[in-house]
């Protein structure tokens, strides 16, 4: 029985705006404090999970090039071409089929492609504990992350405090979870992290493709039922163009909707990795390396009497006088100042590009 890891790679990054475009979304830029881009990074941190033939991406077949030319090493076969996005649970069904080719009960672990984990130690022995865990049991298993402030841009996983299972040789613990939560307002996630039993939701999953498929028959059995259609035409050559008919039909749904939220045999491993989602520019600026005056620079820039801002110019030059608390983005693209606290709202400009078709911009 082999484990398996599955990049999710398709997301458009629209809170990345003008530096992260449809064309070439955050995954595949150099976002964190390295210059490797957020796909690479990820990659590298599986090196002692799985090798890396068993390492396989799941991306919009517009990025299948640039995923083969940021990961040369990956086999071609082992890059999964999605015709549209239709958010996570489908992604993760269609991988969970076509891994089952290779092995029915192939061990999975699902990871973002755009996620920052700088405790790679840790997130290399909790992993492997999912891993051992799901291979003796019929389970789902997510990573919850502890949180170290009241976050409102994530969901929230609450656990059962006694451990179902202690790794034996190692300090990980393995938790039931009682329930999920959606994106809290500041005094629920106040309320959240005085209580002490809950998580920040990571968006990673350890499962086995049959247990995943089970549930789907279950739960989703609509989305299933297409699954099934597109398992039969795998090794034929109806195979792309059933794909694309599925995916056309199908209902774009999240796995934490559709099946973490209601599967009976979902547990927790309390994870302290060093986590961000990097799902806002908010979030890059606290994490990037700042100067004494606490502004992260990226690019040729002039600063005086600033504080607390994130300027990024890769091909121009900014100047910055008595400012605070902004976030500046200069591309080509586009030129995007806004407050820190409101760089959720960015993908507002998206989407008022795509409704006065300047598509040329995104």
């Amino acid at each position: 029985m082999k484990s398996y890891a599955i990049v999710m790679a398709g997301g458009v990054g629209a809170r990345f705006w003008p530096y992260g475009t449809s064309k070439l979304p955050k995954q595949f830029l150099p976002i964190a404090n390295s210059s490797d881009t957020m796909l690479q990074l990820t990659i590298k941190r599986l090196k002692d999970i799985v090798p890396i033939e068993q390492v396989f991406i799941i991306t919009n077949k517009q990025y299948i090039d640039l995923v083969k030319k940021q990961l040369p090493r990956i086999p071609k076969e082992n890059i999964i071409g999605e015709p549209i996005g239709r958010n996570t649970a489908p992604c993760i069904g269609l991988a969970s089929t076509i891994l089952k080719q290779y092995d029915e009960k192939a061990k999975m672990f699902v990871v973002p492609a755009d996620h920052l984990i700088e405790n790679v130690d840790e997130f290399t022995k909790v992993v492997n504990t999912g891993l051992k865990f799901v291979e003796e049991n019929d389970s789902i298993v997510t990573l919850g992350i502890v949180p170290t402030h009241p976050e409102t841009g994530y969901g929230y996983i609450q656990f059962i405090e006694d451990a179902f299972f202690k790794a034996e040789k190692s300090d990980v613990n393995i938790y039931r979870v009682k329930t999920f939560a959606e994106k809290p307002s500041l005094d629920v996630a106040k309320v959240f992290l005085e209580s002490g039993d809950f998580l920040w939701n990571s968006g990673m999953f350890i499962f086995r493709a049959d247990t995943m498929l089970k549930q789907m028959s279950e739960l989703l059995p609509d989305l299933h039922h297409q699954l099934l259609k597109i398992e039969k035409s795998i090794h034929t050559q109806k195979y792309e163009s059933v794909l694309e008919q599925v995916f056309a039909e199908i209902k774009g749904i999240s796995i934490d909707y559709g099946i973490m939220e209601k599967a009976k045999n979902v547990y927790v491993i309390k994870a302290d990795l060093k986590w961000s989602d990097l799902g806002s520019w908010d979030e890059v600026s606290r994490l990037r390396n700042k100067d004494k005056n606490n502004n992260s620079v990226i690019g040729d820039s002039f600063i005086k009497d600033s504080r607390n801002n994130l300027i990024m110019s890769p091909k121009g030059f900014v100047g910055v006088i008595g400012v605070d608390d902004l976030i500046i983005i200069d591309t080509k693209d586009g030129l995007l100042i806004c407050k820190k606290d409101r760089s959720q709202e960015v993908k507002e400009i998206v989407d008022y590009l795509k409704r006065k078709g300047l598509s040329d911009y995104i």
